[in-house]
């Protein structure tokens, strides 16, 4: 037995995260993802601004993702939503609802999230 288990044994440091402490933590990573990729997606855009009258802005998107090293998923992603960025820019948003007297396109309503309902029913 080492030294580090006998000062720390596994009843002080478990290896396994109780389920809502998985599900807490599964949340705050995707939330950081999130952002991570938000920043992405500005800084390419601001990069193929800057480099628009040099490169197309595939090509400067291509620059971008190899020069931050950005990893393959992650550089689809940065790439596909800095292309929808730039798309929006070129070309308007379709009209949603055409009852909508400003001719402004409504969000989509997101659902309800109900994230805690499977553990309280498995509670109760």
């Amino acid at each position: 037995m080492s030294i580090l288990n006998k000062l720390f044994p596994e009843t002080l440091f478990p290896r396994k995260l109780s389920a809502d402490a998985e599900q807490r933590l599964r949340l705050v990573q995707a939330r950081s993802e999130e952002a991570l990729i938000r920043t992405h997606v500005e800084n390419a855009l601001l990069f193929v601004d800057t480099l628009s009258t040099d490169v197309g802005y595939e090509r400067a998107l291509d620059i971008y993702v190899r020069e931050m090293a950005v990893p393959d998923p992650l550089a689809a992603v940065v790439a596909t939503r800095a292309l929808v960025a730039l798309g929006e820019a070129l070309v308007p948003a379709p009209i949603l609802n055409a009852a909508n007297d400003e001719g402004t396109a409504e969000a989509v309503p997101m659902p309800r999230l109900r994230l805690d309902e499977a553990a309280a029913r498995r509670r109760a």
